[in-house]
């Protein structure tokens, strides 16, 4: 077994790291994989955003010269700066049916935590907001909603075996277009934007849009404001984010949250293009965006996985606000049949009761985990 810590400038290495979870998934078909594109930025510090004020590591363990498991580990400053922490995640854990090389590929990602000073080991959690999280403990039958994580059912055990314990659980549910949608949550909606002076942004195309997007960092930013366990987002990460969601995004599908000029909630909704990525294999060129193009066009199902209204408006109606928007987007346009609404903390006990009596059906779990890193 030798663990290397990859070169990023070796194009060998990154490819390996790269392909390596195509094996591991190669029988698997709820699979999806990632766009080749955005994996690839991840690896490039000149391209991605984050290396401008964190950093990272990536690990291979090759047995006879061919990659069997793959980790990173990272150091978010803007995380352990706005939460008071000296935390490293790690991400992108991938592992053939051995515990042998993720144990050796973990105690490297320990070591490389502990020479920056870093107490404790978080994961999985990506470099952005837009990153999935957590370990799939639950729904391994469903295919992904996109971008999150998919794995098989011993990485648990295997992060488990080398010392970490669970943090939060995190699930994922289905709505249907025929849902019986409480009317008085809608009723009580409106009456909230129209006592508290708010009204509802909607955008018809992309250029709408892209004019709104330069107010999403401060809008996303104050969100955190009297929560843990964000992480701020700076100008050079927006730009970025903004860029992906307009290559995906049903304009008719982003809403956002006014108080006159001033935008205090978002939801935040996408069609699904797993399918096409499936077939793709992740990769846009020579002609694989023809097909991702087509999937826009032709998916009924789309991913709710964005929501939040800054502190002053999320008591008092503000979250029924965003559940009439929630359902509203899923039924105002008669071509999507489905949604799955993304990764809702379970501490969120409130939130999560709510939604499964209007009929959401939570279908999937996800887990985070940490170790302290003595």
């Amino acid at each position: 077994m030798n663990i290397v810590q990859i070169d990023l400038a070796n194009r060998r290495q990154v490819r390996d790291f790269l392909s390596l979870p195509s094996r591991i998934y190669r029988d698997i078909p709820q699979w999806v994989p990632l766009l080749e594109r955005d994996e690839r930025v991840r690896l490039d510090p000149k391209q991605c955003p984050f290396y401008r004020h964190s950093a990272a590591a990536f690990f291979l363990a090759y047995r006879e010269d061919i990659p069997v498991g793959r980790l990173a580990v990272l150091e978010n400053r803007l995380y352990n700066d706005h939460n008071h922490e000296k935390t490293a995640f790690f991400y992108l854990f991938e592992c053939e049916p051995d515990l042998e090389p993720a144990r050796r590929l973990f105690e490297f990602a320990f070591a490389w935590a502990r020479a920056r000073g870093l107490e404790r080991m978080l994961g999985p959690r990506g470099f952005t907001a837009l990153d999935g999280l957590g370990l799939l403990v639950k729904g391994f039958e469903h295919r992904p909603a996109l971008g999150l994580p998919y794995n098989p059912s011993y990485y648990p055990e295997f992060v488990e075996a080398l010392g970490f314990e669970k943090v939060d659980e995190i699930v994922s549910g289905h709505l249907g277009a025929d849902i019986q949608f409480p009317e008085r949550i809608h009723e009580l909606a409106a009456h909230i934007q129209e006592r508290r002076g708010l009204h509802i942004a909607r955008f018809r195309t992309r250029n709408e849009l892209r004019a709104m997007l330069g107010h999403l960092k401060t809008l996303y930013n104050s969100t955190l404001a009297g929560t843990s366990g964000g992480t701020p987002i700076t100008d050079e990460e927006i730009k970025s984010l903004a860029g992906q969601m307009l290559w995906l995004a049903d304009p008719n599908l982003i809403k956002i949250v006014m108080k006159g000029e001033k935008p205090v909630g978002f939801l935040l909704a996408y069609p699904d293009i797993s399918a096409a990525l499936q077939k793709t294999k992740g990769r846009l060129f020579p002609f694989g965006w023809i097909t991702i193009w087509r999937e826009l066009q032709a998916t009924d199902w789309i991913n709710i996985n964005g929501a939040g209204m800054i502190e002053e408006y999320r008591g008092l109606g503000g979250t029924a606000i965003l559940y009439s928007e929630m359902f509203k987007s899923v039924v105002e346009n008669r071509r999507y049949r489905h949604a799955e609404v993304v990764q809702i903390g379970l501490e969120n006990d409130k939130m999560q009761r709510e939604m499964e009596n209007f009929g959401v059906d939570f279908y999937k779990m996800h887990r985070t985990y940490q170790k302290i890193l003595s």
